[in-house]
């Protein structure tokens, strides 16, 4: 984490501790961040503004690796309870339906995308934090921030105070904390006391303005599909399906001539029909109105000294592709199972330090990918119009190249550059691509010791009951491994009792290891293909949120030992 920018200190550093972080904003991201840290059995608080959850949805899906990332922590089937499985977006090009793109051509145990409502995800999360036992306070604004080198302390008071600087003002309270997340939006205090900049770019001349209605047209209503419109000029529809039987209509176009205020149901519907070329499109029961220009940027750290923003707190992303709030759960996810391991003693300082550097590096890439993007599809021009309207005709396929369902999906979602990873194998084994130190480990099939097929996944997240604990994934390679070299492996980790070895075997040869060491059969080599280890043993330690974080040969764990020193500490010692 970044020293750049210091809060000013306070002479509270002796005082004892109210909790141990202290989270503020209760919307999806602040709401998965405190159930996540109580997951971990990490004493939390979270704190919102509003007196209630939002009556409106302005996130509503949730893809393919959040999902998985929400499975790790215990929520993702109770979203998926109030959700509609989507499994196809469809594509239309100036009036030309062409190839639907599968959304479930994913290599994901959840391929097909959930669609919601960010209001009823929020119900649903605030349930379930208040059962882990960090219920909303609601009403309660951030005033004050304080930081010194033991933790930090916070002023909160009532929402309608507005006089929140002297404590002998109304539901003023002083909570000194070891951590703060601030998860309270592009417009929140937490980023704003921390003194950092969130400079934006914007596109003139372009406005979105949206609907959430009930939806009656030639089309299917059936909730398992999205439908996006290409016409000319430059225009972009998008007709997404919104929990209780609603669908949002969205409309990217020229703002020239367009009034500056919420459309009008009549207008959203005109505007549909000339869109979809459907006279017989019917909106009715509108819950919801909005127009928005596109505005997009990231702050410079996420992270500074021990307060850490995630979400829109940290960036403001373009309202197209259904990116911003999955990207915030990535940032609710990666910083709860750090803080648990730090508050536990057994993560040195680059595991923290590291947040900043992982999310931050990836919203500004997502930033710039939603920007080229949006020039490229959006803003067009009549060139691009031209060819896409050619390619509608003689492309097959057209439909894929355009939605990019792995990028979409966020299964790409990397982190190349962290001070986590460590690689000591090619990038490529045997012809057979392998996913790197970064990357996100591939699921895949394999046998359990009882005969039953199984996932690699089953055994990474929560591996043995450890919330934030590491997977040692022990591979052999095919080939008889007669010098024991992945048992030497598992010797050697056996003092971070966190980092939990499977031996994934893929020579029938192999005899079973015993010493109640879970092995994984994949005499099929499915898993080691995933891996690109076929013929070639090797040791892949995977981190709480299943990203790569070590790949090492099998036959040299000394150096899985070193990286066990320098992210955890010392063997039988406390990180410093």
């Amino acid at each position: 984490m970044t020293s750049d920018v210091l809060t000013s200190s306070t002479d509270s550093s002796s005082a004892p501790f109210d909790t141990d972080v202290l989270v503020v904003g209760a919307g999806p991201i602040g709401l998965i961040t405190a159930a996540a840290l109580r997951h971990h059995g990490v004493a939390c608080r979270l704190i919102e503004q509003r007196a209630d959850t939002k009556a409106y949805s302005r996130a509503n899906n949730l893809w393919a690796r959040v999902q998985e990332l929400l499975t790790g922590v215990g929520l993702r089937d109770a979203l998926a309870e109030q959700a509609y499985v989507v499994t196809e977006a469809r594509t239309v090009l100036n009036g030309r339906p062409v190839d639907p793109v599968a959304l479930d051509d994913v290599e994901s145990p959840f391929p097909n995308a959930l669609y919601s409502g960010q209001d009823v995800m929020e119900t649903t999360l605030s349930d379930l934090v208040a059962d882990r036992g960090a219920p909303v306070e609601r009403s309660r604004r951030l005033v004050g921030l304080e930081q010194d080198a033991e933790g930090v302390t916070v002023t909160v008071a009532d929402a309608g105070d507005h006089d929140g600087d002297s404590d002998a003002a109304a539901g003023t309270e002083r909570i000194r904390c070891r951590y703060v997340v601030g998860a309270d939006g592009s417009s929140g205090q937490v980023r704003e006391l921390l003194g950092l900049p969130l400079e934006t770019e914007s596109f003139p001349g372009r406005i979105n303005r949206q609907v959430d209605a009930k939806l009656s047209w030639r089309r299917s209503t059936e909730p398992d599909h999205l439908t996006f419109f290409y016409y000319q000029p430059n225009g972009f529809t998008g007709v997404l399906p919104i929990w209780g039987g609603y669908h949002r209509l969205y409309f990217v176009q020229d703002d020239t001539g367009v009034p500056d205020r919420d459309p009008t149901l009549e207008e959203m519907q005109a505007l549909a029909r000339e869109v979809t070329q459907d006279e017989t499109l019917t909106l009715t029961d509108p819950i919801w109105f909005s127009r928005n220009r596109f505005s997009h940027g990231v702050t410079s750290h996420y992270a500074v000294d021990r307060v850490l923003l995630a979400g829109d707190a940290g960036h403001l992303t373009m309202p197209i592709g259904g990116q911003g709030m999955n990207a915030g759960i990535h940032d609710a996810v990666a910083v709860a199972w750090r803080l648990a391991m730090v508050l536990a003693g057994h993560a040195d300082p680059v595991v923290l330090d590291s947040y900043d550097q992982e999310r931050r590096g990836e919203h500004a890439r997502l930033d710039h990918q939603q920007a080229r993007g949006f020039k490229t599809t959006v803003e067009r021009g009549k060139v691009t119009d031209l060819g896409l309207d050619a390619a509608s005709r003689f492309v097959p396929g057209i439909g894929s190249l355009i939605q990019g369902t792995d990028d979409l999906q966020q299964l790409s979602v990397h982190y190349p550059d962290s001070a986590l990873n460590e690689d000591h194998l090619g990038g490529r084994l045997l012809h057979h691509k392998a996913p790197k130190a970064g990357e996100r480990a591939p699921d895949a099939r394999v046998v359990d010791q009882h005969g039953a097929t199984t996932h690699l996944f089953a055994h990474t997240q929560n591996p043995d009951g450890w919330t934030w604990g590491w997977s040692l994934l022990a591979f052999d390679g095919g080939v008889e491994d007669p010098q024991g070299h992945r048992a030497a492996a598992v010797d050697a980790v056996s003092p971070w009792a966190w980092v939990r070895p499977r031996l994934v075997t893929g020579a029938s040869t192999t005899p079973p290891a015993g010493g109640g060491v879970v092995e994984l059969d994949d005499l099929d080599h499915v898993a080691h293909a995933a891996y690109g280890l076929k013929e070639r043993p090797a040791l892949v330690l995977v981190r709480p949120d299943g990203h790569i974080a070590y790949r090492g040969s099998a036959d040299d764990p000394g150096r899985l030992v070193d990286y066990c020193t320098r992210v955890f500490g010392p063997a039988g010692g406390t990180p410093a």
